[in-house]
């Protein structure tokens, strides 16, 4: 973990000439973005699975009606089908599982008291009047909601909050346009699409309970995913929706 602090010290110097005390903060935010732009082309593959899954629409729908009545059978032959066109169902969740790693080290760095056998220096830095090492419930102990970290948080949930209803919105609006092509994919996808447009709003919980620093980490990249899913699925609105599950 100490290189990973190298890191991010190494980012926030070169960024201090432009943020000042909080260049960690923007160091964390240019981290995140390095990530996602690595593991963005797995996100472009996952958007070509997705939209071949919706293609296969119609055969998937003619195989539950043939075998409506034996989910065994027709679960088999689904998956039968998507391994005659080479598309696999799960390509989908790996951009977001390479990500775990990242936020991880990422929560630890920001947990962890001391590094290398030396205090953690990194707890300290701030964005604004908020310590990257503290958590919301800190803020609201120190000054309360409108204190001066507690309108740190306050900006991060908008942020959050905005995203996830325009994600939401988004959602709703392309499940709407092709309702049979998404609910068809596979079996027991039509309950997980009735969840899947209310999952952006977890977010927040998140942002509400993990340090500073790490959700700054789950604010871009959330933010960073609204956006990419705009660019990668604006031709297929099934897939776009199917999107969201990871």
């Amino acid at each position: 973990m100490s290189v990973f602090a190298d890191l991010v010290e190494r980012l926030a110097d070169l960024l201090h000439p432009l943020f000042a005390a909080s260049a960690t903060a923007a160091a964390i935010v240019v981290f995140t973005a390095l990530v996602r732009l690595a593991v963005h082309p797995l996100s472009r593959s996952a958007a070509r699975g997705q939209k071949a899954r919706a293609r296969l629409a119609p055969e998937l729908a003619a195989l539950r009606e043939k075998h409506g009545g034996d989910r065994e059978r027709l679960q088999k032959a689904t998956m039968e089908l998507y391994a005659r066109q080479k598309v696999s169902p799960l390509e989908g969740c790996l951009p977001s599982l390479l990500q775990l790693p990242a936020f991880f080290l990422m929560y630890h760095l920001f947990s962890s008291a001391r590094i290398g056998g030396e205090p953690n220096g990194l707890l300290d830095h701030t964005l604004f009047d908020a310590a990257l090492g503290g958590r919301w419930a800190d803020a609201l102990s120190d000054g309360g909601v409108l204190g001066g970290a507690g309108l740190v948080y306050l900006a991060l949930f908008g942020i959050v909050a905005a995203v996830a209803t325009f994600t939401y919105l988004r959602t709703k609006r392309q499940m709407a346009a092709a309702p049979t092509a998404a609910g068809e994919q596979m079996p027991g996808m039509g309950a997980m699409l009735k969840v899947m447009p209310l999952m952006p709003f977890a977010t927040l919980i998140t942002i509400a309970v993990v340090p500073l620093a790490a959700a700054l980490y789950v604010v871009t990249s959330t933010t960073w995913s609204a956006v990419e899913r705009v660019f990668l699925y604006r031709d297929m609105p099934a897939a776009g929706a199917l999107a969201t599950a990871p």
